[in-house]
């Protein structure tokens, strides 16, 4: 038992930019691909990862002092304190029992591709700690440690699954084959589909909103560090930032804004050449396999829609903090959701419009997830001596990932019948989600179909048509030379009627 702890927290030690790509160094090997490249893609691997956490680090710290700036305008003192995800991480990996989650990760998983039941390799084993801090909450609960493995186990199931669903769309949003994100934040989409389901019925939802549609519309102001620029400006002032700190924080975001895509082409450039030679392995070995390579979310970070809407997203949040009742929690360290960003990315197909709206509909769930879960996870930094917490305070998490996940299923497993009609309802929610985003089309064109936009219709009206409505793809092949039957009035002509005929004047040689 020692032995597998030293080794955990020697992993633990080595972090997420260089664990990641020591796995799939070793993947790569495996595969096939050749030492050279296998290693110049991994250390490749490595700077993505890195220079993305550098620069999420970088938007954090500049919207953050914003947003405290904001609610310190508005007067706002609440009691739990936001230590973000970092905060709850940490505490969570003090947890005595965090590592036997690795062993429990990789058998699940093992056992699923073993038996076909996914097609996804987890490799993001530094986020494990999710899985930890879900049994710890559950544990809470019922004072049961079976109980907790019980549904961390199962949300590991979800996870893979989850995954298996979205790979296609990641790889026509990021085009990069053969990964996904096996991520817990991509579940709170089972949450968001409902929603966005009823948003296909508003015509103005159903038309392309992704940053390259909307610089088509706007110009300039569409551009990446245009867009940067123009939010940053805004969110100094509303911080009550003076011109010049306002400017400073205006470059600031435009800066990260331009290189966020930069950094994404770095994975790309990582994990297509790992990606065909485990495809090439799969072939070899296992007849009709495919097997996708889970990832952390960072890979997704590279589409500018997801960070303007979590920018979009920061007075939201401090309006709800202020005017939800029983909202005891501030959104500082979490303040850009992140737990909520990818799930939307994913499920809307990068559509901005769409993402902001089920933004400020589901925000008040993290604020309310907060104030529920601060006494659990104040009791856990105090038991584990991570943080010293003031008398009076509680520690908490302003945009906690899985709210709904953890308290139906927690309390589930506590015995409480409302939580379990929740959880059944979730479960069936998940399915329906599973089903949908397998179907759906891809997002690159799904607004374009929901906008109506189809072949041209088999028939067309007399009174309607005219040279520009005709599709002359339909007559290619088609020779249409005089013949011998007079046509009077070309405009009464179906063209698709003609399809297979052959009006030419050359005569047939016997």
């Amino acid at each position: 038992m020692e032995v597998l702890k030293e080794i955990v927290n020697f992993v633990l030690n080595l972090g997420g930019p260089v664990f990641v790509p020591l796995i799939m160094l070793i993947i790569a090997l495996v595969a096939g691909l050749s030492f050279k490249k296998s290693f110049i893609a991994a250390i490749t691997l490595g700077v993505a990862f890195s220079g993305m956490n550098l620069v999420v680090n970088y938007m954090q710290e500049i919207i953050a002092p914003a947003g405290k700036a904001m609610s310190k305008a508005l007067g706002v003192t609440l009691n739990a304190v936001d230590a973000g995800w970092t905060g709850v991480a940490a505490i969570t990996w003090s947890y005595k029992v965090a590592f036997l989650f690795f062993p429990l990760l990789l058998a699940i998983n093992f056992v699923m591709l073993t038996f076909n039941w996914t097609k996804t390799l987890n490799v993001d084993m530094w986020n494990v700690w999710n899985k930890i801090f879900t049994y710890v909450i559950v544990y809470y609960f019922t004072n049961n440690m079976f109980l907790g493995f019980i549904v961390a186990s199962i949300q590991i199931i979800f996870e893979l699954k989850i995954g298996d669903v979205w790979q296609r769309h990641i790889e026509d949003m990021t085009g990069m084959e053969g990964v996904t994100v096996p991520h817990f934040i991509t579940l709170f989409a089972v949450i968001l589909n409902p929603i966005n389901k009823l948003l296909d019925y508003i015509p103005i939802f159903n038309k392309p909103f992704d940053s390259e549609a909307i610089q088509k519309k706007i110009g300039i102001f569409g551009e990446n560090k245009v867009m940067g620029f123009i939010i940053g400006i805004l969110l100094g002032f509303g911080a009550g930032y003076g011109l010049s700190k306002s400017l400073m924080l205006a470059i600031q975001a435009a800066t990260a804004m331009t290189l966020f895509p930069m950094i994404s082409k770095l994975f790309m450039e990582a994990l297509n050449p790992i990606a065909d030679a485990m495809s090439n392995f799969m072939k070899k070995h296992f007849k009709d396999r495919q097997v996708y390579i889970g990832l952390d979310w960072p890979i997704l970070a590279g589409r500018s829609e997801f960070w303007v809407t979590v920018i979009v997203l920061v007075p939201v949040e401090l309006l709800f903090a202020i005017i939800l009742p029983n909202n005891n929690i501030l959104p500082f360290a979490g303040i850009i959701n992140l737990s909520f960003a990818v799930a939307a990315l994913l499920l809307t197909g990068a559509n901005l419009l769409r993402m902001i709206v089920l933004g400020i509909i589901s925000t008040p769930i993290f604020l309310y997830g907060g104030t529920y879960f601060a006494p659990m996870i104040t009791k856990l930094a105090v038991q584990t001596g991570s943080f010293k917490v003031p008398a009076g305070q509680q520690l908490s998490w302003s945009t906690i990932e899985g709210p709904d996940f953890r308290l139906f299923f927690g309390q589930a497993f506590a015995g409480q019948w409302w939580a379990v009609v929740a959880a059944v309802i979730w479960t069936v929610l998940f399915i329906w989600l599973y089903k949908d985003q397998q179907k759906i089309a891809l997002p690159s064109k799904r607004y374009a179909t929901l906008a109506g936009v189809t072949p041209t219709s088999t028939a067309t009206s007399k009174a309607s048509v005219n040279y520009q409505d005709i599709d002359l793809n339909a007559l290619d092949g088609m020779h249409i030379g005089s013949g011998k039957k007079k046509v009077n009035d070309y405009q009464n002509i179906d063209l698709n009627a003609l399809d297979g005929m052959n009006f030419s004047q050359k005569k047939k040689v016997k």
